[in-house]
């Protein structure tokens, strides 16, 4: 069975494809952004005068309300048309006020009037059409003369002329007769032609920078606010698993060792008069007791600030790291992340080694795995760390888990962490960092 032969897009083919989508895009957000505009103009107009003529009786401000809700709607719409334009996935929505629970009819009804962002959607309505005329006239103008002018030598034969009709081609001094005529139109089409991407994108973001801005800058602005908040609380809540687990380690390990090489040199001293062999035993293992702490100390110091990292960057760190391992690990870096142009930030970088040490210590202790694959790549201004095994599954992001430490100490440095780990099998950790 032979594969089917795989046909690639010439490249200067795919971008004359996305520069026509993008045109597409942008002139159908110009040209339906009028109509669109003169209605929401018309709604928000009658609506604000009529609720403001009513106010002194009891519908003036179920009518402004209706009208904010009318606003709302016609906001959501326009939400819903930018992304494209904007070149972005999606845009937030921003989070209205909601009516108290068991609140009354009439509070829900007028719960809009107390909303910033309805009133920021009325604004929007009412100030659209001042940038959706004149950019929809601009740009079906470029539109029309662009076809027209291109297309001269098609229709030119059938246009009647007088004898005293004058061409431009004429007036400009290149001659009379049809060539000139077909000339000078058609070059003056594909001029408009080619130079319509660019104005149609520039109409598109007039129309769409101010809609950004009133219908979504709050929404952004508060997520942003919700993100960092978010950042603060995982990186005091990082710090502060960091904090017991070195306590709970030192004092199971160093602090442990130091009683004992205490108790043993005040045997020591006891015995040196009247047994100085057995003093001198005993200070043999207290010898061995202070190699063994200096051990630990060194190996907790390297959870704290591994001084490979600082001094030559993450993939000479993850390398020492991967040396270490008690399993097989197959390791790939981008070489750029060791050099002083292309090192991460030192929180960055810090929070990657300790992924990677988190992930590898999960590996030994409980995947059963025979063998692990470690990725770090750097991508658009991103930091991909991917850890996978080839154990028994099982891992989570559970509290009380080492990999939940590594969950909040990546959240605080903006980034996103996730663990799939069935039952029997494999196991990946995929970390995303700024970079």
């Amino acid at each position: 069975m032979t594969a089917a032969p795989v046909t690639t897009e010439p490249p200067h083919t795919s971008s004359v494809a996305a520069l026509t989508r993008q045109l597409g895009r942008d002139s159908g957000y110009v040209l339906l952004g009028l109509p669109l505009g003169l209605v929401g103009f018309v709604l928000a107009v009658v609506g604000t005068a009529l609720g403001l003529g009513l106010l002194v009786t009891a519908l003036g401000l179920p009518v402004l309300a209706g009208t904010l809700y009318t606003a709302r709607g016609l906001a959501d719409l326009e939400r819903l048309r930018l992304p494209p334009v904007l070149r972005e996935p999606r845009l937030p929505r921003p989070a209205y006020r909601r009516p108290e629970p068991g609140a009354s009819l009439l509070r829900r009804i007028l719960v809009p009037l107390r909303d910033p962002q309805c009133w920021l959607d009325l604004l929007h309505a009412v100030l659209r059409p001042l940038l959706a005329l004149p950019t929809f006239a601009v740009l079906l103008v470029w539109w029309a003369v662009a076809l027209v002018g291109t297309f001269t030598v098609a229709y030119d034969w059938a246009i009647p002329r007088g004898p005293d009709d004058q061409d431009l081609s004429e007036l400009l001094g290149m001659g009379s007769g049809t060539a000139p005529r077909v000339i000078l139109n058609t070059a003056i089409g594909l001029f408009f032609l080619l130079t319509l991407p660019l104005v149609a994108r520039a109409c598109a973001r007039i129309q769409a920078g101010p809609a950004r801005a009133l219908l979504v800058g709050m929404a952004e602005m508060r997520h942003r606010i919700s993100t960092l908040e978010d950042q603060k609380r995982a990186a005091a809540s990082a710090e502060a698993t960091a904090l017991r687990r070195l306590e709970r380690d030192i004092h199971d390990g160093p602090q442990q060792r130091l009683v004992r090489l205490a108790m043993d040199l005040g045997r020591a001293r006891q015995q040196l008069a009247a047994d100085p062999e057995a003093a001198g035993r005993t200070l043999d293992e207290a010898v061995t007791q202070t190699r063994e702490t200096l051990a630990e100390l060194r190996a907790l110091s390297r959870g704290i600030a591994p001084p490979i990292l600082v001094d030559r960057g993450l993939p000479s760190a993850l390398a020492a790291l991967a040396a270490r391992a008690l399993v097989p690990v197959e390791l790939t870096v981008d070489d750029d992340l060791g050099t002083p142009g292309g090192r991460l930030d030192p929180a960055v970088e810090n929070t990657s080694y300790f992924v990677v040490a988190e992930a590898l210590t999960n590996v030994a202790k409980h995947s059963a795995a025979t063998g692990c694959r470690v990725e770090v790549t750097r991508r658009a201004g991103r930091l991909e760390i991917s850890v996978a095994d080839d154990g028994t599954g099982g891992a989570h992001l559970a509290k009380g888990h080492g990999l939940a430490g590594i969950a909040d100490r990546v959240r605080a440095t903006g980034g996103t962490l996730e663990v799939a780990s069935p039952t029997g099998g494999p196991t990946l950790v995929r970390a995303e960092l700024p970079g």
